[in-house]
């Protein structure tokens, strides 16, 4: 535990900071991509003479595969590391981003969104837990955070492709698709700049590879601070345990043992809550404010408004996150995105619905942020990319749901009866956190997981 020690006393710096940029970025393109899709529903709608049913399939389609992705992500990253997964996975999102933009019909085109998708929830499962690792305890919240929060200018960057490339060409949502694959060159750079986790290496034995990338950061934390580092503080003892091989019949009985059931609930009814509700909405606005009589090109310049919200709530949360504890950040901002959701619903003018949007996105990309950094710290480190990807997972099955439900039931719900849905979703969300969720904020990943995984538990795993 001395080398963890050594790693966690280290102040967030320029190779912190460079970790920031480099996880960062791929959460903001597959947040291009995840909401790119919400402006190209009316194109394939006009070039395939789809309905609604199937414009919710498109819609479904993308976070079905970020489902299967962030299952594959999670137990891949505890047996063959994270960085791997993560390289793997952005490949494989860009090669069916380009597939999809060349699809003959429609049917392709949706086979293709799924396995764009599950390259893109692969990625964005593994980031978060890959990079808590190497932040201390005390800035771990605004870290998780921050680095959530370049989902947001994913978005702002689609509204942006949304409104400029797809009315600019003939077949401009064909064009879209190829922007949203341009992040394959980021590979180069990410095989050269990232370092594996020396938790994962630890867990795996493979103490002095650990070692190497300790000491790296620390010459680079001392270079870049130019002061002596603190120094190295007692570390707990703790007895050795085996490391149980993952895979998902072990994740899911440890998941849900008795020692960590309450945890692995409160996580999986957060992220479906959020999931299914910011799924619901960001597939649709644009196609709603169009039937609310508004033009293809004004609703995607609305969009742009409601989708900018995202940034401010996203790193609003991630500074509330120091100095709140993480459940509660997510209950205030849960309990926001629930009140927004009915203002919404009781509102018809196209620059009340853009207000309200633009709230409702704040609060609900806030409680992203707020998610992302507290899903990592409840799993043990042997097992905490596959909790991680499992928990992602779970949420998606809102996201799927989410947009078919609000296409099939807009007709007879109508505007407000969709939103007063979303409501009463996120007022479920706010009291499951509120009443069974983990205080986390300050207290080390190995106090976190570590001491309350028993050994037993452990142990039994490796039956």
């Amino acid at each position: 535990m001395t080398l963890l020690a050594r790693l966690d006393r280290l102040p967030l710096s320029r190779p912190h900071y460079k970790l920031l940029l480099i996880g960062g970025l791929g959460y903001t393109f597959d947040g291009m991509d995840s909401a790119v899709v919400a402006f190209l529903l009316p194109s394939a709608k006009a070039a395939w003479g789809l309905d609604n049913g199937q414009l919710g399939l498109i819609g479904s389609a993308t976070p079905f595969g970020f489902l299967f992705g962030a299952i594959a992500a999670g137990l891949l990253g505890d047996r063959i590391g994270r960085k791997k997964v993560m390289m793997y996975a952005l490949a494989f999102y860009a090669l069916f981003s380009v597939i999809a933009s060349f699809s003959p019909n429609y049917e392709v085109f949706l086979g293709a969104r799924v396995l764009a998708g599950a390259g893109a929830g692969a990625e964005s499962a593994i980031i978060a837990p890959f990079l808590s690792e190497f932040v201390p305890a005390k800035r771990r919240g605004w870290f998780v955070g921050a680095l959530a929060g370049f989902f947001s200018f994913g978005f702002v960057a689609a509204a942006l492709i949304g409104r400029f490339v797809v009315p600019s060409f003939g077949e401009g949502w064909r064009v879209a698709q190829l922007v949203t694959a341009l992040p394959i060159v980021m590979l180069l750079w990410w095989r050269r700049s990232l370092p594996e986790s020396p938790r994962f290496l630890l867990a795996q034995g493979r103490v002095t590879e650990a070692e190497t990338v300790v000491a790296k950061m620390e010459r680079d934390v001392e270079k870049a601070t130019r002061a002596a580092l603190p120094p190295v503080p007692p570390a707990d003892a703790q007895p050795a345990t085996e490391t149980p091989k993952v895979n998902l019949f072990s994740a899911l009985k440890f998941l849900w043992s008795p020692a960590m059931r309450r945890r692995t609930a409160v996580i999986w009814v957060v992220w479906f809550v959020i999931t299914f509700s910011y799924y619901g909405f960001f597939s649709w606005i644009p196609t709603l404010l169009v039937e609310r009589g508004i033009t293809v090109t004004k609703s995607f310049e609305f969009s742009i408004i409601i989708y900018l919200a995202q940034v401010p709530g996203y790193f609003s949360a991630a500074w509330l996150s120091e100095r709140l504890d993480r459940k509660q950040t997510i209950a205030l901002y849960l309990a926001g995105s629930a009140v927004s959701a009915f203002w919404l619903s009781q509102t018809s003018a196209p620059w009340s619905i853009t207000l309200a949007g633009a709230v409702l996105s704040f609060f609900l990309n806030g409680t992203y942020a707020g998610v992302y950094s507290y899903t990592p710290e409840v799993f043990p480190t042997w097992i905490r990319a596959s909790g991680t990807g499992l928990s992602s997972a779970f949420g998606r099955v809102g996201s799927i749901l989410a947009p078919t439900i609000i296409g099939l039931s807009s007709a007879s719900l109508g505007f407000a009866g969709v939103f007063g849905m979303t409501t009463a979703v996120l007022a479920a969300g706010v009291l499951c956190v509120l009443v069974f969720g983990l205080s986390t904020a300050g207290r080390s990943l190995e106090e976190l997981t570590e001491h309350g995984a028993p050994k037993a538990v452990a142990k039994e795993m490796t039956k």
